[in-house]
């Protein structure tokens, strides 16, 4: 048995989900990480690959990558489930779960999107009802597709043989979307959400987009902290979308989390609270958010947190 890992990657870098790709497959099979992308990408991973676990390292890659979307993925994946049909796991991101439809269209197999975990009789659980409930589903066909969710389980890097296997594209057709320009999107220098030990979050107790800027930014700053955020202010545009957590965002479990004028509504406390430890601020102490809460702190955050800051500049 084996199974194919879509791995996630920037194209000299993986992303830190490829690993929890391939630990969560690792029951299904012998792990085949299929990387798509520019030739040459797949012999640079190769060696971190190997590292988490992949026992093959399957290089689709096609020259005019750069210029393309969603298709080389699908093609990719769709050659290999037909040639040699196995379960397929692909990050729950807004690409991967269209590469995931996609596929499952294609192949005719069925497709679970945004499961927390896989068993190895092919099984997968969702969180619902705001992580209430996990429910048990199983898709259907001999390449079942699987997207999961960041954050949800725990990369356990296992040492594999990450051998190269090539498999060339066929360049780009009508049917594809062409890139005709790219502009990086400059990130802030602080960790990754998803992977940080320390995560500060805001929500609409924050009062405006400044204070999200003066007092979740500047004290994650202090702290080498990744910043946070609910939905609300989001959608509010206070904050960047991939700050999000919780059921609509990302699932994070670091060893800190701060939630400042954050009430604690399930949907958000859905993503966040396994945390080691859980300190909240806020200026009403009948919040739920104080319920999850190791350390609660009812104060105003306009006075508490520049005070915190100030101290732990100090220290």
């Amino acid at each position: 048995m084996h199974v194919y890992v879509l791995a996630e990657h920037t194209g000299s870098e993986l992303s830190p989900i490829t690993g929890e790709l391939i630990t969560a497959a690792r029951g299904l099979g012998v792990v085949s990480a299929v990387v798509v992308g520019k030739p040459g990408d797949a012999e640079a991973l190769a060696p971190q690959l190997a590292s988490l676990g992949a026992a093959q390292v399957i290089d689709a890659s096609a020259e005019d990558y750069g210029e393309r979307l969603i298709l080389p993925e699908v093609d990719a994946l769709q050659a290999l489930g037909a040639a040699n049909p196995a379960p397929i796991v692909i990050a729950a991101t807004v690409t991967g779960n269209e590469i995931a439809g996609r596929l499952a269209a294609r192949l005719g197999s069925g497709v679970l999107t945004n499961v927390v975990g896989i068993e190895d009789n092919r099984a997968a659980h969702h969180e619902i009802f705001g992580g209430s409930y996990t429910t048990t589903a199983i898709a259907g066909g001999e390449c079942p597709i699987y997207t999961l969710r960041p954050g949800s389980v725990k990369a356990e890097p296992q040492e594999a043989a990450g051998e190269l296997a090539p498999m060339p594209l066929p360049a780009a057709t009508e049917r594809d979307v062409r890139v005709a320009s790219f502009t990086p999107k400059v990130r802030a220098d602080r960790p990754e959400l998803t992977q940080a030990a320390t995560v500060v979050s805001g929500g609409r107790g924050v009062g405006s987009e400044d204070g999200y800027k003066e007092y979740v930014e500047q004290l994650a700053d202090v702290l080498d902290a990744a910043t946070g955020s609910t939905r609300d202010i989001v959608d509010l545009g206070w904050a960047e979308p991939e700050t999000q957590v919780g059921q609509t965002g990302a699932t994070v479990s670091p060893d800190l989390y701060i939630a400042l004028g954050i009430s604690g509504a399930i949907q958000h406390t859905s993503g966040m609270q396994t945390s080691g430890t859980i300190v909240a601020v806020n200026q009403d102490r009948d919040e739920p958010i104080f319920s999850i809460a190791d350390i609660g702190v009812v104060a105003d955050i306009e006075e508490f947190v520049p005070e915190l800051i100030k101290a732990l500049k100090n220290r």
